[in-house]
């Protein structure tokens, strides 16, 4: 008898990319990448480049905040029922349409607009599009955990990260392209026409199987506990509690009555898995700069080495995981994304040593493709197929915050210790993570078994 846990063949691990649910989360995951750098890196080149203060440019960036608060409004994704679009298209299929509109709407409008003449409404345009795609990120991924089964998750990550890359491509170089042929406008609406690669593809593909919003909340004993309470109470006020008993609060205590005392441990480890470079990631630039790199170089090296090997270290991510499961990959993702951060230290020994920085960027990129996917497959696992966009919303915000926040006070060490002190105790930070990995791994409750085909 074949052991519940053996291993897939390396072909049938290849297999898992060819199948309908992984293709479609290439074309998500370049809807999803598309709207983050039109609101961030590209605006700020465009303002710039339009004459605005560096001052206002850089109070442009708060708008990131709402990509890291998105688990306040997941439960209204997760269980409102949108007139009309939900019963044409289906909870998640709807709110990724309504959240494309807004990105498409935003974008439009800002073509529009001259930032000279309408700084604030540049800005409300732009907290629009990220709202929207903020929004289209809870959708996807409850999209993608309820349209698969565990063991393909990583695939479905891989791919995700692949089309994601593509968007971030095509936001960045691509948008600078146009607009220093033709002109902004013409950029930023050319964008906006792609997001029509997202609206397809949701047109296209069926929305995934899952129990109605009824059904849930019947199945749910603290909203019949809390519909037996307020017998005789009115039935508006009634059905208002029932939903927000079973949207917000059932999702949290879903998570702890699973996991019981493992749970803040898994929400620790989730919140220093990538703590190491989140902290390190805003001083990579100005590295380079402050080395001598010229710009072009810059751009040419992140671009042509970094999204290659982005890319390459999701695939392999993917592959690994299916061949031998989340555990040991987890362990291995954590490892190789605090060690390639010495390679920033050692960059910094080198000086502007050409091909040091391409081993700099490869070594990073490859090291967090393939963190991301297995980190995603993990995050997934733990996701209640009942209550997917408001867990994984949560466990992905706490995946970010405490990282950007440590991650503001780079600067600081750099200046005080340098360049060299800092990406090695960037490093260090990533020790945590390593042995929580392993912790997860040989615990079998923890991680879903790889299945045999």
């Amino acid at each position: 008898m074949t052991s519940p846990i053996a291993r897939r063949s390396w072909r049938d691990a290849v297999a898992v990319y060819l199948r309908a649910p992984v293709i479609t989360m290439l074309f998500l995951g370049f809807s999803a990448g598309l709207p983050f750098l039109l609101v961030f890196s590209t605006l700020s080149a465009w303002l710039r480049s339009d004459g605005v203060e560096i001052a206002a440019i850089g109070f442009f960036s708060w708008i990131g905040i709402l990509y890291s608060i998105k688990f306040f409004w997941a439960p209204v994704v997760d269980r409102l029922a949108l007139p009309i679009v939900t019963r044409l298209f289906g909870q998640r299929r709807g709110w990724m349409l309504v959240a494309q509109g807004m990105i498409a709407t935003g974008l439009v409008v800002l073509a529009s607009l001259d930032p000279q003449q309408n700084l604030r409404l540049v800005a409300v345009f732009s907290l629009l599009v990220a709202f929207g795609s903020a929004t289209q990120d809870i959708a996807i991924d409850a999209f993608r955990i309820e349209s698969a089964p565990d063991d393909v998750q990583a695939a479905m990550a891989s791919t995700y990260i692949i089309g994601y890359r593509g968007g971030l491509l095509a936001a960045g170089a691509g948008a600078l392209y146009v607009a220093s042929l033709i002109s902004w406008e013409a950029a930023y609406l050319s964008m906006a026409m792609l997001v029509g690669v997202g609206v397809i593809t949701v047109l296209l593909r069926p929305e995934p199987k899952r129990s109605s919003l009824s059904i849930q909340l019947v199945h749910e004993p603290k909203v019949r506990a809390f519909l037996r309470a307020s017998r005789g109470k009115p039935r508006f006020l009634r059905r208002l509690g029932a939903w927000t008993t079973g949207a917000i609060i059932c999702p949290f205590t879903d998570f702890f009555t699973r996991h019981r005392r493992k749970a803040l441990w898994l929400l620790l480890f989730i919140a220093v898995f990538r703590i190491s470079d989140l902290a390190m990631a805003a001083m990579a630039n100005p590295l380079y700069i402050d080395l001598g790199f010229s710009l072009a170089t810059i751009a040419n090296v992140t671009n042509v080495f970094g999204i290659a090997m982005s890319i390459s270290g999701g695939i392999l991510g993917g592959l690994l995981v299916a061949r031998y499961g989340i555990g040991p990959i987890l362990v291995l993702g954590a490892i190789i994304v605090a060690i390639t951060n010495l390679l920033f230290a050692a960059l910094a020994l080198n000086g502007a040593n050409l091909p040091m920085l391409v081993m700099t960027i490869v070594g990073d990129n490859l090291a967090n493709g393939l963190a991301s996917t297995v980190f995603i497959a993990f995050l997934s696992s733990l996701t209640s197929r009942a209550y997917t966009a408001t867990q994984y919303a949560l466990f992905s915000s706490l995946m970010t915050l405490p990282g950007k926040f440590i991650g503001g006070f780079s600067g600081m060490v750099v200046a005080a210790e340098g360049y060299m002190a800092f990406f090695v105790l960037a490093s260090v930070l990533g020790v945590p993570a390593i042995l929580l990995a392993w912790w997860i791994s040989r615990d079998r409750e923890l991680l879903p078994a790889p299945r045999t085909t």
